[in-house]
């Protein structure tokens, strides 16, 4: 087989469910994948496993002789792919001649891109960011065109923000992973169990969401809400306080805790607005809902509605407030058998189109055709 290194971005303790199922356990049966994480804490590299390695931050810069002094052959990759960090990329590029592999960029999100969104929502974007980033925007399709592969999330993400890019892509979505399913736990409660997992920020805007709620006249509904930032969401839910008994915030410290939560509730929510940042890909919550095959209220667009059928998969509603607040009411009148039918449908959907297993086959199969 051959040999692939994936470089992150990230953290070894971040969590790193979509990077272990895809690149480790599936895209592993196909090729000798490594993985390289990076540590603020650790002094020295260290080899977590036979697969995982851990490189300290500060050797970020000269990260292929760092490798090489500790007993990492470069020379038997036959794929190096970066992960995010265009600067980092230029400088495997520099080396592709010498060691002889081959180059992909995998972009999992436009982060640049959504700091300048959110820049924006909180009336911090100048005239001359919006300068910055189309030069950067230029110099960052310039670089990724040098490589052999680009790997986006999906193809909408590629022609919204990088459509001038040429070269090979095959895009990798956020999916599920068949052998992490989680079950569905029932409450015996007559209410209605939302959950919100994520970010909350100016530019999600989710005080329109508890707007919606808060108009509704019963009590039929719960909403929990996992946060890394729970002062915020504390501070949010200030504005209504008819919500107040209604809403539970905790802040999940790790994917487990997450998907306990998950598991309890009845209805994701996945209602985000209506921009090209959150419409060209999925949202890693709305796989964390069905994963425990939890039905989810999404965002009426393209990509959502091209992926499931409303109504039979997930529901659709518009980003505002009357829209979302009939589309509640509607749910609270659906029976739990009804609710729990539309979370295994869509869960089913996923395991079909989504799964991991599949996608990685096909990757390492366009990947020996480099």
């Amino acid at each position: 087989m051959k040999n692939f290194l994936y470089i992150t971005d990230q953290d070894e303790y971040t969590d790193h469910s979509f990077i272990g199922a895809f690149f480790e356990k599936y895209l592993g049966k196909h090729m000798n994948v490594h993985i390289l994480y990076f540590s603020h804490y650790k002094a020295d590299f260290e080899k977590k496993d036979s697969k995982r390695f851990v490189l300290p931050l500060k050797f970020k810069n000269n990260l292929l002789k760092e490798l090489e002094k500790n007993q990492i052959d470069i020379k038997s990759y036959d794929f190096i792919v970066v992960r995010n960090d265009i600067e980092l990329l230029k400088d495997i590029q520099k080396a592709k001649i010498r060691y002889n592999y081959k180059v992909g960029f995998r972009l999992s999100f436009p982060k640049r891109i959504a700091k300048l969104k959110e820049d924006e929502a909180n009336n911090k974007k100048t005239f001359f960011d919006i300068i910055g980033d189309k030069i950067q925007s230029y110099k960052e399709t310039n670089i990724i065109n040098e490589c052999d592969i680009f790997i986006p999330s999906t193809n909408q993400m590629k022609e919204e923000f990088f459509s001038s890019i040429n070269i090979k892509t095959f895009p990798v979505p956020t999916g599920i992973d068949p052998e992490m399913l989680h079950e569905n736990i029932q409450h015996v409660e007559d209410f209605k169990r939302f959950i919100y997992a994520g970010t909350l920020d100016n530019l999600r805007k989710f005080e329109t969401i508890l707007e919606a709620f808060s108009q509704i006249n019963n009590n039929l509904f719960r909403i929990v809400i996992s946060t890394k930032d729970p002062e915020y969401a504390k501070n949010m839910i200030l504005k209504y306080p008819n919500l107040k008994n209604c809403i539970e915030i905790h802040n999940a410290k790790n994917k487990q805790e997450l998907l306990d939560l998950i598991a309890k509730a009845d209805i994701g929510l996945s209602i985000l607005p209506n921009i090209a940042l959150f419409n060209t890909s999925t949202s890693i919550k709305i796989i964390d809902y069905y994963s425990s095959a939890v039905p989810c209220i999404m965002t009426n667009n393209a990509k959502n509605n091209t992926l499931f059928k409303d109504n039979v998969e997930a529901w659709f509603c518009d980003f505002n407030k009357k829209s979302i607040k009939a589309k509640i009411e509607e749910l609270l009148t659906l029976s739990k058998e009804e609710v729990a039918k539309v979370g295994e449908n869509g869960q089913k959907k996923l395991l079909d189109i989504r799964n991991y297993e599949k996608i990685a086959q096909d990757f390492a199969t366009e990947l020996n055709l480099i």
